[in-house]
């Protein structure tokens, strides 16, 4: 029988349910997709993706604020 280690994190829950319902509806389990992720940064020696920071403007980031504002109050 193959070892297994566990690994422990925390998330909100909304966010546990809806990765259980989009990893369900491939057919595998959130472990699965989570040992997906890591065999595969494994092998690319990377992100298995591309990951991109965002940077905006001043006018931008000044209508981000403004919505906020809008929707927050």
């Amino acid at each position: 029988m193959t070892k297994t280690a566990n690994i422990n994190i925390r998330i909100e829950p909304e966010v546990k349910q809806e990765a259980k319902d989009l990893f369900g509806s491939f057919g595998i389990s959130v472990t699965d997709a989570i040992n997906i992720f890591l065999r595969s940064s494994i092998m690319e020696g990377d992100f298995p993706f591309n990951i991109k920071h965002l940077r905006y403007n001043a006018e931008t980031l000044a209508d981000i604020q403004k919505a906020r504002h809008i929707i927050f109050g």
